[in-house]
């Protein structure tokens, strides 16, 4: 099979989750690279797609990752006072279940839900239209989806947040007017983040000359100009 045609089989129901539990890998509080506006971000544990080149090739296995009810996580993305929950991976349609009640609780708070996915648009209907209740609620309660695979032979310099070009930005409802035509205005953005213990942290999109670059610099003291002291 191509390795770019998986994605059309749709999501898989494979999780180590048990029944009501999302499988987290990491929660961010707050940021401004993983989509419109400030958003928490949620990396969920597990990936069927396994994307040659993909950026988070650690969240593909089933195995690992903090067992977390929705209700919690809903509480934990509320409390951070963003402006909504970001969905990534690993795959979230491969837990679409419990992610699909984490979205639904943060849209009641009135906040917004984007989810990225590694499968097509099509591959989503055709699960939906097999009986998938799980897939269609979570694009239910999804007001930007952004579908396909990343293809490292494709890769995007030109919109924000997405890796590749054959990724597909879908708006599900009217939560987002306007943002497809502000996209090529957009600009993407990179985060680094050390923590107390001298752990660092990336997310967002760069590329990979330019982050090689910026992690080069990290805790490495910077020389200032004249300039540089002037306030």
């Amino acid at each position: 099979m191509d390795a770019y045609s998986i994605s059309e089989t749709g999501p898989v129901r494979r999780s180590a989750t048990g029944p009501g539990r999302v499988a987290l890998a990491r929660f961010l509080a707050s940021t401004r690279a993983e989509g419109p506006g400030e958003r928490t971000a949620l990396w969920v544990q597990g990936c069927a797609i396994r994307c040659p080149g993909c950026f988070n090739p650690q969240l593909w296995t089933f195995r690992g990752g903090e067992l977390v009810a929705p209700a919690e996580l809903v509480e934990r993305v509320l409390a951070a006072g963003t402006q909504g929950v970001t969905l990534l991976g690993g795959e979230p349609f491969d837990q679409a279940g419990a992610l699909a009640e984490v979205a639904a609780g943060v849209r009641r708070a009135g906040r917004s839900v984007m989810t990225f996915t590694g499968y097509t648009r099509d591959g989503l209907r055709r699960a939906v239209d097999s009986g998938r209740e799980d897939v269609a609620d979570l694009l239910a309660e999804t007001d930007l989806l952004v579908a396909g695979p990343f293809r490292a032979d494709l890769v995007d310099t030109d919109r924000p947040w997405v890796g590749s070009t054959n990724q597909e930005f879908a708006l599900l409802n009217d939560r987002f007017p306007g943002l497809l035509d502000e996209l090529p205005r957009t600009p993407d953005r990179v985060e680094v983040t050390v923590d107390a213990t001298g752990r660092v942290s990336v997310n967002g999109w760069a590329e990979v000359d330019a982050l090689d670059e910026l992690l080069a610099s990290v805790g490495r003291p910077q020389r200032r100009s004249a300039n540089a002291e002037r306030r």
